[in-house]
């Protein structure tokens, strides 16, 4: 049976620990990415003829695996690689590392425990490459994307600034039209390349929407990270792209081999170090050879339209380009401001998008990406600028994009959308006016800040709700235009309104209304429809599906459904299908693309390792064995097929559990010092069956305490019904799990489809959905009762009340012979 792709990952990050201690978090990808590299090729090689990529005798993974105890592991890894990279021109890429470093690996035991315990990790039957092709769709893939996020967020910020977080990459790739390549001879070039993630995000969207296979460029500072790169362009099928190490600013690699200028590509894509200081190293950019600073030089100590100009200059006649820097570039005076304005007149910048705050490893503060577009620059009239900055969720220590995000920033980019508060068009005419003057800073043209909730003093002096917050709510009432009219009528004076109801019917007059009920029941229709177009499709799951482009289909027709809803954001909707996929049907999907429906379904029993405890708890126990059901836990096979056998456990477990408060009572109320249970109580304060049968024998012929051994006999009566009752609900419980446990076996395919895609996902997703609703009516409700109770009580009537109580205070003191002015 398949691993988890959770579990999966889960272990190859557990990886790591194999190596704390000795070297910092941000030196692990050395160790843990090599050796994947080295996994992945052995098994690509052993099942591919004429596979690119040649592993000799004695350079493979297997020859790792021969090592496990060795007392001389380490230097005979190194040995393995060093083969390895001979013979495939990646010396300087994967033997980087020295695997027999006792500083990092420890010494003697310590190395070779360590070492066999980490190449025993990868040597793991569900990490099998033989028939897996990299194409963002398969173990490899994702296992190297969560690998290297990890190692970005455990290397902090000085450190990190090799990965790019995936979610920014998918949304450059798209907005700069990647996916509509229309030759295989289309070239990409990242001149900061980093690990390559943003170089194989734009390949693989071109790859997807196109089948073409577009050759990749890139050129990195960093010698190790370049090592990273190459690499992770092999693990995915990338093996002929090219990545140079050198300074891209001082020494581009990439040149047309002809004029010596510099080589053009039809895509850039780009996330430079942000504002570095020491860009000028190594050449003159006044007298650049390049010409790349036609429009400018910019300042000695900061490097941003630097790299923004050598895109620029990378990017052919038709080109596209999409670059991450600091909101700085946007708004900043002097030389940059200069380059600005001419890069804005000649139509060469198409798009801002305003991202949120610490979404990057290597900085907290937000950036922006600007999209970059020569194709008809010249006749360009706007720039279309999104404020997306608010929305994300936190992760850890760091702020994520969520799906939900992505989709709408490149919605509106791509589609042009304007969104009140979040996206416009904004023509060149409003960006060269004086009072502008080509400054881009956002905020000057989309204000994205919540609108104040304004108090308002007359009504709160007179009474009265103001009208104009109740027009605020314009949006319900255009759906519900009866439930305003029920709730509320003219006060005594223009502009302001009162209740009709009083405050605690606001919540049922609006869930009453004939309007509102229409709307649920026609909300819940869209669902209904989007429900019965795919069942079928996820019924009819296979071996061998790509479970990325399920998911893809299934969440664009759910967007796509949703956005008729009224009052409903489709996007949230979209992200709670992401978030379930994430966290439950992902792992369900994948084990059936690699199973198949029947072995998916069967139990897994639990074998645990005596040296680690496991924390993953059994979904049912048989005897001594323990089962973990991954894809019907008991659950959904009880409700379907043992409901009435549940219901008869959950009535002796209430019985039990009122047996057991009444003894509760029984030893409060008669429990004290000197009640007639304090004697029955053991050594530890506590009433238990044994101490209380003994003091029922000690005071037996005692003729004064007959009322103590009532008490005492009515307890020990309730000890004893718990007790029968508590073991009739574990046997019938032991009785249940034993039917349960064989029916799985008995499981036809037809069973565990209706049982996984019906009462498992599709009845997750429509709660989900019922939530959106709850959340829509109850924001409304909260926000009518807030209104009303902010102007109940006016301000004469608060005075009023306010008189009449220091009246009485007055009196009070008066009759106590107090007196005060």
């Amino acid at each position: 049976m398949a691993i988890k792709k959770s579990e999966l990952y889960t272990s190859l990050w557990k990886s790591c620990d194999e190596l704390r201690g000795g070297m910092d978090a941000s030196q692990y990808k050395d160790y843990v990415l090599v050796l994947l590299f080295v996994k992945y090729v052995s098994d690509k090689a052993a099942s591919q003829k004429n596979y690119l990529l040649e592993v000799p005798k004695g350079g493979s993974f297997a020859d790792m695996v021969e090592l496990k105890g060795d007392k001389e592991i380490g230097d005979k890894m190194n040995k393995i690689i060093a083969k390895l990279a001979e013979k495939n021109e990646l010396k300087g890429v994967i033997d980087v590392a020295d695997w027999n470093d006792a500083d990092k690996l420890g010494k003697g035991k310590d190395m070779v425990d360590r070492l066999s315990n980490l190449v025993a990790i990868f040597d793991n039957p569900a990490l099998d490459f033989r028939s897996n092709r990299a194409d963002g769709d398969d173990l490899l893939g994702d296992a190297y994307e969560y690998l290297m996020r990890h190692f970005a967020t455990e290397s902090g910020k000085s450190k990190g600034q090799f990965y790019t977080p995936a979610e920014v990459s998918r949304i450059m790739a798209k907005v700069i039209g990647v996916g509509s390549a229309k030759s295989a001879s289309q070239t990409i070039h990242d001149p900061t390349c980093g690990s390559g993630s943003l170089l194989l995000k734009a390949h693989d969207e071109a790859k997807s929407a196109t089948g073409l296979d577009l050759a990749l460029y890139g050129q990195e500072m960093d010698n190790a990270t370049r090592a990273l790169a190459r690499m992770n362009l092999i693990l995915h099928d990338c093996p002929t792209g090219e990545i140079w190490q050198d300074n891209t600013l001082s020494a581009p690699h990439f040149k047309d081999p002809k004029t010596g200028t510099l080589k053009t590509f039809d895509f850039v894509v780009a996330n430079p170090p942000f504002s570095t200081k020491a860009w000028t190293n190594g050449f003159d950019p006044a007298n650049d050879q390049y010409a790349r600073f036609a429009f400018g030089v910019p300042p000695q100590k900061n490097g941003d339209y630097a790299f923004l100009l050598h895109i620029l200059a990378c990017l052919k006649s038709t080109g596209k380009g999409a670059v991450i820097l600091p909101h700085g570039v946007l708004f900043r005076g002097g030389a940059e401001a200069a380059i600005r304005r001419e890069v804005v007149k000649r139509g060469y910048l198409k798009g801002i998008i305003g991202l949120p705050a610490n979404l990057f490893y290597g900085t907290g503060i937000p950036a922006c990406i600007l999209v970059l577009d020569k194709e008809a620059a010249s006749a360009r009239k706007g720039i279309f600028m999104i404020d997306a900055s608010k929305g994300f969720i936190k992760d850890g220590n760091k702020n994520r994009l969520r799906a939900q995000d992505i989709h709408k920033i490149v919605d509106a980019f791509t589609r042009q959308f304007e969104i009140p508060h979040y996206s416009r068009m904004v023509p060149l005419d409003e960006i060269s006016d004086p009072k502008n003057d080509f400054n881009l800073n956002l905020p000057r043209y989309i204000d994205s800040s919540e609108p104040e909730d304004i108090q308002d003093i007359d009504g709160h002096l007179r009474g009265g709700i103001p009208d104009r917050d109740l027009d605020a709510l314009e949006r319900y009432w255009n759906v519900f235009p009866g439930v305003r009219e029920v709730l509320f009528k003219k006060a005594g004076r223009p502009g302001y309104s009162e209740l009709k109801v009083a405050a605690t019917d606001i919540k049922s007059t609006i869930f009453d209304h004939a309007e509102f009920t229409t709307w649920s029941t026609q909300t819940k229709k869209l669902f209904a429809k989007w429900r019965a177009e795919v069942a079928p499709r996820l019924g009819g799951i296979k071996k061998g599906d790509k479970p990325k482009v399920l998911i893809e289909s299934l969440a664009e027709e759910l967007l796509a459904t949703f956005q008729k809803a009224k009052l409903l954001d489709p996007y949230d909707i979209y992200q709670h299908l992401m978030d379930y996929w994430a966290e439950v049907m992902q792992d369900d999907v994948y084990l059936i693309a690699s199973d198949g429906w029947r072995d998916a379904a069967r139990p897994r029993q639990m074998v645990e390792d005596k040296d680690k405890k496991s924390k993953d708890k059994p979904d049912f126990i048989i005897g001594k064995q323990k089962f973990k059901a991954e894809l019907i836990p008991p659950a959904l096979l009880i409700a379907r097929n043992f409901a009435a056998e549940q219901a008869a456990i959950e009535k002796l477990q209430s019985e039990a559990a009122a047996v057991a408060r009444e003894m509760e009572e029984l030893a409060e109320e008669h429990g004290g010092e000197d009640g007639p249970l304090a004697e029955a109580k053991n050594d530890k304060d506590k009433l238990t069956k044994a101490s209380v049968s003994a003091r029922l024998k000690d005071i037996k012929h005692d003729r004064d305490a007959s009322d103590e051994r009532k008490v005492l006999g009515d307890y020990l009566a309730l000890v004893e019904k718990e007790s029968e009752v508590s073991a009739k609900a574990k046997a019938a419980q032991e009785d249940l799990t034993a039917k349960v446990a064989a029916k799985y076996a008995k499981l036809t395919e037809d069973d565990i489809k209706a049982l996984v895609v019906d009462d498992k996902w599709l009845a997750t997703l429509e709660a989900t959905v019922q939530s959106e609703l709850d959340r829509v009516s109850q924001t409304l409700t909260g926000r009518v009762r807030e209104l009303a109770e902010r102007y109940a009580t006016p301000l004469p009537k608060v005075m009023a009340d306010l008189s009449m109580l220091a009246a009485r205070v007055d009196e009070h003191l008066k009759k106590m012979g107090a007196t005060w002015k």
